[in-house]
């Protein structure tokens, strides 16, 4: 499969969905242009992981902040996530973020995937 590895910039996460070394990250800040456009070809990448995932999957979301597009996208993945099996999600947050927190458990009543909270 192939590898995506954005670098992300000011208005962009960094991106890395690496099936062979199991490494699934989304950190930094989202507020891109386009969050549709943007998010599509991640969400096209893990319809297609979850056709053949890894025995396990670990998710890792360390974002600091997200616009409300992305938010909406931010549950797409969440939701195509859901389709994994044997999916986890480490939401990471800065401890005196309570907004993140708060995002985090919202999203994790949404989907049926196992969370984990953590702080940095």
């Amino acid at each position: 499969m192939e590898i995506i590895n954005l670098e992300g910039g000011e208005d962009t996460p960094k991106i890395i969905l690496n099936k062979s070394n199991g490494i699934f990250e989304v950190s930094g800040r989202s507020l891109p242009e386009d969050s549709s456009e943007f998010y599509q070809p991640i969400l096209d990448w893990l319809e297609e992981y979850a056709k053949d995932p890894n025995d396990k999957s670990e998710f890792v979301f360390k974002l600091e902040y997200f616009n409300t597009a992305s938010s909406k996208l931010i549950l797409d993945v969440l939701s195509k996530i859901e389709d994994v099996k044997n999916a986890s999600i480490q939401w990471y947050f800065h401890e005196d973020d309570e907004d993140m927190e708060e995002a985090g458990e919202e999203f994790s009543e949404l989907v049926d995937v196992p969370f984990e909270f953590n702080t940095y």
